[in-house]
């Protein structure tokens, strides 16, 4: 982002600030929202969890948008399905995705699907001394889903990687809590956020992601929801 850490002297609370953003899903009214919040901010740096290009109409907006950022993206499992259909689809595919994606990849060109296909199953981030695994789904797999009342063995993806922070996209919620060691975090979804309150859950205006500050190795969160002006 180019935000110069600030000098102070020695034994001076120094506070490092990472954004994390995930599931665009092709809404770059939403994106820049969010990327905006996160300059006011003052974030050092950006990662993107993943599913970026797939599912909304602005899929060639929000990969350039994401390029000049510059920042390290995961793989997800949307991106995944732009770059080959999956044989074994933990959910049924339907016409309608299969439509959104021969459209979607009637807009990119040959360097958009290679800037996709440079995106990592992980990635590992060291923030003043707190170590970080980042990923989609889980560290195992982009297709992992876990939410708040889940424990047990689907926890056990996520167990055993020797991190303080564990960061995952996938589900479009927003929510933190310990598994092991190591404290989880979810920055719910860019592009799709969803009000599961109503019945069915209605998609929300609101771009939404998560504030990382490290402090003196200290970990903290803060979950941003930004508005935006949804195209009628």
């Amino acid at each position: 982002m180019g935000t110069e850490r600030p000098r102070g002297h020695q034994g001076a609370t120094l506070t490092v600030r990472l954004a994390l953003i995930s599931d665009q899903h092709a809404n770059d009214v939403a994106f820049r929202a969010a990327v905006e919040d996160a300059e006011r901010l003052g974030v050092e740096e950006i990662v993107c969890l993943g599913d970026v290009a797939q599912g909304g109409a602005e899929p060639v907006e929000t990969l350039d948008r994401l390029a000049a950022l510059g920042c390290e993206t995961v793989l997800g499992n949307a991106d995944a399905f732009l770059l080959e259909l999956p044989a074994d689809s933990p959910e049924p595919i339907t016409d309608r995705q299969l439509e959104m994606r021969e459209w979607t990849l009637s807009q990119l060109d040959a360097s958009h699907l290679e800037q996709i296909r440079s995106f990592a199953p992980v990635v590992r981030r060291e923030l003043d001394g707190v170590s970080l695994l980042l990923f989609h789904g889980s560290p195992r797999s982009y297709d992992d889903v876990l939410l708040p009342e889940h424990g047990g063995e689907a926890l056990e993806p996520f167990l055993g990687h020797d991190a303080a922070l564990l960061a995952g996209g996938h589900t479009h919620l927003q929510w933190t809590r310990r598994i092991g060691d190591a404290l989880y975090v979810n920055p719910g979804s860019v592009g799709l956020s969803y009000d599961r309150h109503s019945n069915p859950p209605v998609v929300r205006a609101l771009a939404e992601w998560a504030l990382v500050t490290v402090t003196n190795g200290t970990v903290g969160i803060e979950f941003r929801q930004v508005p935006y002006a949804a195209e009628s």
